[in-house]
């Protein structure tokens, strides 16, 4: 059973400068909440509430988030601001967050090697939180009943446009077992189209088994995965791959990627549409009616 789960932030969030020079994008909000937050709701109803957070020391407004504070609760209590108080209470009430600062390589396999030292030898669940999902199953939910069927590691897919190939890992597919399942044999890391093995994208979510952070610990020792010196998450599972059973499990649900502007303004219409309350007004707004005061 997976227990725990690790959210890598320690990222420059280089895609929306200049917003994010100094707000990080995991504390962009999605309406009433900011990224990050959607992302340890999506564990918490997945059943994981022990949360490590891989931070930088640019990301101190991730730690104030989710840290109590007791002089404005009692403030809005005062004021009558029940249902506020309680509501932020629930922020930092909903998991057990444990902070850690990233050291070494830069790359996406740095935070997760540095947060596995912490989790021990077991696996976990990585989630970033640039992905954002809407779906009747949470997408965290549906790795780890992937990881049930087949024990091994994990990664969260989707199908993607070949044109989109040369953004994302593409797998490369054995078998497809039905249920979204599919048992690979590694991964290409954002091939041109024509050479794309698959029509799939491995996106931002995983189950990580000790036989990948092993993976990490030796590219580590070799002081370097890539040409740059990044230690890269995917070179790990491919390595892996090699000798041992490694699935893909296509995600149910619509994927936003809120690193990017398009796609954090793509989720951010689609959660507003979806409301009860502002839905109703921004199709108005959208049809050419003005909104109401």
């Amino acid at each position: 059973m997976i227990r725990k789960a690790v959210i890598p932030v320690a990222g420059l969030g280089t895609r929306l400068l200049p917003l994010t020079k100094a707000l990080p994008k995991e504390m962009l909000p999605i309406l009433d909440k900011p990224v990050l937050q959607h992302t340890i709701e999506e564990l918490v109803a997945s059943g994981i509430d022990d949360v490590t957070i891989v931070v930088s020391t640019r990301k101190t407004l991730v730690q104030q988030h989710f840290a109590p504070d007791e002089d404005l609760d009692l403030r809005l209590r005062a004021d009558g601001k029940v249902a506020a108080a309680d509501a932020l209470l629930g922020v930092t009430s909903m998991a057990r967050i444990t902070y850690l600062y990233q050291d070494g390589p830069y790359g996406n396999g740095t935070p997760v090697l540095n947060a596995a030292r912490v989790v021990g030898n077991e696996p976990f669940m990585v989630l970033w939180p640039d992905d954002v999902f809407t779906s009747e199953v949470p997408r965290a939910q549906q790795l780890l009943d992937a990881y049930e069927r087949t024990r091994a590691p994990v990664l969260s897919l989707m199908p993607m446009e070949p044109e989109e190939s040369h953004r994302y890992g593409v797998p490369i597919v054995r078998e497809e077992l039905g249920g979204g399942l599919i048992r690979i044999d590694g991964l290409v890391e954002k091939p041109k189209p024509q050479d794309a093995p698959s029509a799939y994208a491995a996106i931002g979510g995983y189950v990580i088994t000790p036989g990948i952070v092993a993976e990490l610990e030796r590219l580590t020792d070799r002081h370097r995965s890539r040409p740059d010196g990044e230690i890269g998450l995917s070179d790990a599972i491919h390595r892996h791959a090699a000798e041992h059973p490694v699935f893909g499990q296509v995600v149910d649900g619509t994927w936003w990627d809120t690193g990017n502007a398009l796609g954090y303004l793509r989720a951010q219409f689609a959660a507003a549409l979806a409301h009860p309350e502002y839905g109703p007004e921004l199709r108005k707004l959208a049809l050419g009616d003005q909104p109401h005061e």
